[in-house]
């Protein structure tokens, strides 16, 4: 079997679709994982949702451990303050993409300076909830580069 696709999403994340629909839209996490699901075609892949630091570092070591093919991760908060969670990502060899669905260089100047940038092999943001299914697309072609060197 292949190995999977890690889709990691932060807090808050649940509560798509109701909060601030302005900003993030009215597609819920269930409608967004349906589209990933959809993107991998059939190839293994684990979506997951925290509003816990320490799970979303658990999660990164499990792909770690697992070799996955890539993470796709939404660290939303977690974003611009999380060392634990940049150090957790620094060890994943694989292509690592960071996704927002704004694009958080619109937004305050607090959501301008990402940690999880420093290791992420491309940023998507402000696409909304389709960033989701290019980044899970192009994550499955960096893999396939990688597979292929």
């Amino acid at each position: 079997m292949s190995a999977p696709i890690y889709v990691l999403n932060g807090p808050n994340l649940n509560r798509l679709g109701t909060r601030e629909p302005e900003i993030y839209g009215r597609t819920t996490l269930a409608e967004v994982e349906a589209m990933c699901r959809e993107a991998a075609g059939g190839h293994p892949l684990e979506f997951r949702q925290s509003n816990r630091e320490y799970e979303i570092i658990d999660w990164v070591h499990e792909a770690i451990d697992r070799e996955a093919a890539g993470i796709v991760i939404n660290p939303a908060a977690f974003t611009f303050t999380s060392i634990a969670i940049l150090d957790a990502l620094k060890m994943f060899p694989g292509p690592l993409i960071e996704l927002h669905i704004s694009n958080v260089h619109r937004r305050e100047e607090i959501y301008h300076r990402s940690l999880v940038s420093r290791t992420a092999t491309a940023v998507i943001a402000g696409l909304g909830a389709q960033g989701y299914p290019v980044a899970v697309g192009a994550v499955l072609e960096l893999a396939a580069r990688r597979k292929a060197a």
